[in-house]
């Protein structure tokens, strides 16, 4: 492999979000081809791009000699196998959330990245967005105290994309039928992970979670508008997933973290849905598009405490705004997701150079991830608590060797 990155898009409608931020980085990364089963899509990956190669068939791609990673923008569910199949195939992976849906695949995930030694890394972009990484400066200086409570969600209206214009549902449709948990947790866990420093060595982690649906009621109705009363989508009890969840995580060491998800409800979608609770201060993400996230600091009131009012995270900003901000903020604001689709191809790529463990490895990967199959469990006994799977027990017996 030379200097460059040579990396593959599989999965080119989501992955031409990316494009841009491939282009940014031609110093490091070499986009040399796309995978996708649709002819369209490649002809307009190809007459973006003139001279990149294009399969329609993932085995070729991954026989090919001119690939040193691949970065998968596919369906969900398919993931993880994916993952473990470019890895044997000596590939490194970008994957998008979530990494894995069983708890069996995180194993095998987990297994395959070990024996390859190739780099794995989950594409959490919302770890990366300006006033989550300035929260995780605050965080671990203990600005905030001892952290007690966090809470998070991913509150967002996508029935329009879980269905093909015929009303045939696409496979974001199928999932919502299927399965009923906490369906798409990372990008609200993420951050929060950052901020609490879970699983770093010597630190807390997941100890168990508790979740509940509420009635599926969105969709019905959405589908019936749409399609008309005799669409299978129009009919009560077609769609498992209730329309909100709510998953209650706590970890080893006491924090209770809040998580919510919701994919159906009719609402202007918010993707920063962040609270933080310490012993000193606390931090609340904004609830509607031009409101600002706001802080409060025990030790910038006043000694009697008569001063409780908030104040904008932004004045923070000349001592706290992290270092990847000040330096790339311009080349962040032109990319997706508040800037993050930068900050994970760029950590990818310095990951794969310099043979380091990038910032959500598989063992965050699969932890995260984990949380939607044993949520699932969870809601199909009622609510009942359950204890997380110990991935990162296999990393220490690892490292022991």
């Amino acid at each position: 492999m030379g200097n460059r990155v040579r990396m593959a898009v599989v999965g080119g409608q989501r992955g031409g979000a990316f494009g841009n931020v491939l282009a940014s980085m031609v110093n490091a990364v070499e986009l040399v081809a796309v995978c996708d089963l649709n002819p369209l899509v490649l002809a307009s990956w190809q007459s973006k791009y003139p001279g990149i190669a294009t399969f329609d068939s993932y085995e070729k791609l991954l026989d090919s000699p001119m690939v040193d990673a691949v970065f998968l923008a596919t369906p969900m569910l398919i993931h993880a196998r994916q993952a473990i199949q470019a890895l044997r195939a000596g590939k490194h992976v970008l994957s998008e959330v979530i990494a894995a849906h069983t708890i069996e695949d995180g194993w095998e995930l987990i297994e395959t990245v070990e024996q390859t030694g190739l780099t794995y890394m989950l594409a959490e972009n919302y770890i990366f967005t300006r006033e989550n990484m300035m929260v995780q400066q605050l965080a671990r200086a203990g600005e905030f105290g001892e952290i007690t409570y966090a809470e998070c969600g991913y509150i967002h209206d996508c029935r329009s994309i879980f269905h093909h214009d015929d009303g045939r549902l696409t496979w974001r449709g199928e999932y919502i039928r299927d399965y009923n948990g906490a369906p798409y947790p990372t990008h609200s866990l993420g951050p929060v992970v950052k901020w609490l420093g879970l699983g770093e060595e010597g630190g807390d982690d997941f100890e168990e979670l508790v979740s509940l649906s509420s009635n599926s009621r969105a969709s019905v109705d959405y589908f019936r508008e749409r399609f008309g009363a005799e669409h299978p989508g129009a009919q009560a009890g077609f769609w498992r997933q209730g329309d909100t969840s709510s998953t209650l995580i706590r970890t080893k060491r006491g924090v209770l973290i809040s998580l919510r998800v919701d994919l159906q409800s009719s609402r202007p979608h918010n993707m920063v849905h962040y609270g933080l609770q310490g012993t000193k201060g606390a931090y609340m993400g904004p609830r509607f598009d031009g409101e600002s996230p706001v802080i409060w600091l025990e030790n910038e009131s006043a000694e009697d405490n008569s001063d409780t009012q908030w104040k904008s995270l932004w004045a923070c900003a000349p001592k706290w705004e992290h270092p990847h901000w000040q330096q790339w903020s311009d080349e962040a604001m032109a990319a997706g997701h508040g800037g993050g689709d930068l900050f994970v191809m760029k950590e990818f790529v310095a990951a794969v150079q310099g043979r380091r463990k990038p910032v959500v490895d598989v063992y965050d990967a699969v932890m995260w991830s984990s949380v939607f199959p044993l949520s699932v469990q969870s809601v199909a006994a009622g609510g009942a608590p359950v204890r997380f799977v110990d991935y990162r027990q296999n990393r220490l017996k690892t490292s022991i060797k």
